[in-house]
């Protein structure tokens, strides 16, 4: 049950996928671990996920390796997306994308949060990006927590020496 309500974007989105499954398999992989054997309903989801991350029905029988860094990167969130999580972790899922595409995918997941309601846990060390999407943020600082606030306020007055640093 737990997997079904939290799921997770990881940062690299060609480690993260299968080179062996087509997209159709890697995304509805969610969906066969959850238990759905309906081909039909599990194809529907499949093309559902991908229009909702800006890619098209066609791409379901590709293999990753025919898609941009950021293609690739709307197929792990399609894939996170697919078993209707209610939390998503986030774990820098643009470091590893072109500064034009970064935007993109943060304006697709604002996008997502705001139309389908989602929690989601956006782990990164840019705080320009951090600044612009998180309503709350934590800082860490050698495993521990030191600062949390919100993002308005961590910018405004930063109290941990670590935080100061990395604003500036």
């Amino acid at each position: 049950d737990l997997m079904k309500k939290m799921q997770m974007i990881f940062q690299d989105p060609i480690a993260s996928l299968n080179p062996r499954m087509t997209v159709k398999e890697i995304i509805a992989e969610g969906l066969r671990i959850a238990g759905v054997k309906d081909s039909k309903l599990i194809q529907e989801k499949v093309e559902e996920v991908l229009e909702i991350v800006g890619l098209v029905p066609e791409h379901a029988g590709r293999y990753p390796h025919e898609f941009s860094g950021g293609q690739r990167q709307r197929i792990g969130i399609a894939r996170a997306l697919v078993v209707n999580p209610e939390f998503i972790i986030a774990d820098e899922p643009i470091s590893a994308l072109d500064v034009s595409i970064q935007a993109q995918v943060i304006n697709l997941l604002n996008d997502l949060r705001e139309r389908l309601g989602l929690t989601i846990m956006f782990i990164a060390h840019d705080l320009s990006v951090v600044k612009y999407f998180c309503d709350r943020i934590a800082v860490m600082y050698y495993g521990n927590l030191v600062e949390l606030t919100t993002s308005e306020e961590l910018f405004k007055n930063p109290l941990h020496p670590y935080t100061k640093s990395l604003l500036s």
